[in-house]
C-alpha cells in the first residue's frame, strides 16, 4: 500500500495487484447524513444523485456511456459518515474512470432542473425502501435508538425536507463539503502509484479545484453519542405476514480496540448457520427463516444488534430467545469451539473479501478516511488471532446485558407488551 498527500490536504492511497487485469477507482468524501441538519435531513445522499446528472464538461448520458462503453461498472453510495463514488475498469482504462469521476467531484452542475428531476427519483427510493420491511427496520431501529439526531434521521431524508430543498440551498452544500482536504482517493489494481497520483493530480485539479492555501486532512472526531432509546420499542404497524424485528444493545464506537473481539462475538452469536441464535431459533425451533447479527461502528457511537422474521405470533418468544442466549453468553462466555468457529469465520471472511479489486479499494480508502491510516491486511488478522477468550468474555460481560431498544414492522398496535419482554 502507497499513500501521497497533496498540499491542498488531498489523500491518495493505492494498493497494486498485480497479477489482475483491473483496477478500481474511488473517491471517499467525508460527509454524510450525520452532516446534515434537521432542514437539509438527506442533502448528502441527494446530492450522491445528483453529481451523476451533468457536469462542465459532460452531461448525464456520456457519464453513464462513457463508463459502460469500455465494460465498466460505475456507482455511488451515502452512509453517516462518508460519501463513495467509484468505477471499475480494465486497467488500461484507468485513466478515463479518474478522469469522469473527477470530473464529477470537482465540475457538477447541480442544475435547478436536474433538482426537481432527481427529488421525484428520491422519493421514490423512500417509497420502496417502505414496501420492504427487512429493509425498513433498519431505519426505524436506529431512529428509536439514537432518536431525532442527525445519526437516528434516515440516509434519505424526509419526504418534507427533500421537497424542500432548494437548487441553491443543496449546490451551497456540495460546494462547502466536497474540498479536498475532506476527500481521499483510493485506487487498487494493476497500477503503478506514481502514475496514479500523476493522473489525479492532472484530473482533479480543473476548474481549479486544487487551488487555495495549503491544508491539513480532516479527521472526524465526534464526542460519545449518548442513546436516547434505550429500553424503547419502535412500532411500525404493518399488515405482514411475517414480523420483523431489530434488537440491539449499546456497542463500541470505531477506534475502540475492543471491536476486533465484539466482530467475532457476533459472528459466535449470529454470524451463519453453525451461530448460536441460528441454530436455536431457526434450525431447533423453525420459528424464522432469515436471523443474524451484526455490529455497526461510527466515530463516539456504535451499537450490536439482532436480527429475526417470523410469524407475528411468535414474535415475544424469538425476542425472550435473543435475550436468553445473550444473557447466557454475558455469565457463561462463548465455548472454545465457538471462539475457533467464529475467528475461522470472520478471517475467512476477510480473506475472500479481498479477491477483487472492488473489495481492496473499499477497505483503503475507508481505513484512510475514517482512521487517518491503513492498517495493512496481515496486521488486521493478526489483531483478530490475538483475540483471547478472555477478551471476548470481557465484551459479552459488558455489553450484552445492556438495556435493548427493539424495532418492530408488523401487525401490531400497541409496544406495551413488548416494553415488558425486554424490560
Amino acid at each position: 500500500m502507497a499513500r501521497t498527500t497533496l498540499p491542498s490536504g488531498l489523500r491518495i492511497v493505492t494498493e497494486e495487484v498485480s497479477t489482475v487485469r483491473s483496477a478500481t477507482f474511488g473517491v471517499w468524501v467525508n460527509v454524510g447524513s450525520r452532516d446534515e441538519t434537521l432542514s437539509v435531513a438527506g442533502a448528502s445522499h441527494f446530492l450522491e444523485h445528483l453529481l451523476f446528472k451533468g457536469t462542465t464538461r459532460r452531461d448525464a448520458m456520456a457519464i453513464s456511456s462513457s463508463i459502460e462503453a469500455v465494460g465498466g461498472e460505475m456507482n455511488a453510495f451515502t452512509g453517516k459518515e462518508y460519501t463513495c463514488f467509484y468505477a471499475r475498469v480494465i486497467d488500461t482504462d484507468l485513466p478515463l474512470a479518474v478522469d469522469v469521476i473527477a470530473d464529477l467531484i470537482t465540475s457538477s452542475l447541480v442544475t435547478a432542473a436536474d433538482v426537481d428531476a432527481e427529488r421525484t427519483v428520491v422519493l421514490e427510493e423512500m417509497s420502496m425502501r417502505d414496501d420492504d420491511p427487512s429493509d425498513l427496520i433498519h431505519d426505524l431501529y436506529l431512529e428509536t435508538y439514537y432518536g431525532d439526531t442527525p445519526l437516528g434521521r434516515s440516509i434519505l431524508g424526509t419526504p418534507d425536507s427533500i421537497n424542500g430543498m432548494s437548487r441553491n440551498s443543496i449546490f451551497n452544500y456540495y460546494k462547502k463539503r466536497y474540498r479536498p482536504e475532506d476527500i481521499v482517493i483510493a485506487v487498487a489494481g494493476n497500477i503503478s502509484h506514481k502514475k496514479v497520483v500523476k493522473l489525479i493530480e492532472q484530473a482533479i485539479s480543473r476548474d481549479g479545484f486544487l487551488d487555495g492555501p495549503n491544508k491539513t486532512p480532516n479527521l472526524r472526531h465526534a464526542p460519545v453519542v449518548k442513546a436516547r432509546g434505550t429500553g424503547k420499542v419502535g412500532i411500525i404497524d404493518r399488515k405482514t405476514e411475517q414480523s420483523h424485528l431489530l434488537l440491539g444493545i449499546e456497542g463500541v464506537e470505531r477506534s475502540d480496540e475492543r471491536r476486533f473481539a465484539l466482530s467475532i462475538l457476533a459472528s459466535a452469536m449470529g454470524g451463519g448457520m453453525s451461530s448460536r441464535l441460528f441454530q436455536e431459533i431457526r434450525e431447533k425451533r423453525g420459528l424464522a427463516y432469515s436471523v443474524y447479527s451484526y455490529v455497526q461502528q461510527f466515530s463516539g457511537a456504535g451499537t450490536m444488534s439482532f436480527y429475526a422474521g417470523c410469524q407475528p405470533n411468535k414474535t415475544e418468544e424469538v425476542i425472550k430467545i435473543i435475550r436468553d442466549i445473550s444473557f447466557d453468553i454475558a455469565q457463561n462466555g462463548l465455548t472454545d469451539e465457538e471462539i475457533s468457529r467464529a475467528k475461522g469465520a470472520v478471517t475467512g471472511s476477510l480473506v475472500l473479501s479481498q479477491e477483487d479489486t472492488g473489495s481492496r479499494m473499499m477497505r483503503i480508502g475507508k481505513s484512510e478516511l475514517v482512521y487517518g491510516e491503513v492498517m495493512s491486511f496481515d496486521e488486521i488478522l493478526a489483531q483478530i488471532a490475538r483475540v483471547t477468550p478472555d477478551e471476548i468474555k470481557a465484551i459479552a460481560s459488558t455489553i450484552l446485558p445492556r438495556p435493548s431498544t427493539l424495532a418492530l414492522v408488523g401487525p401490531f398496535k400497541s409496544a406495551t407488551k413488548f416494553e415488558k419482554v425486554i424490560a
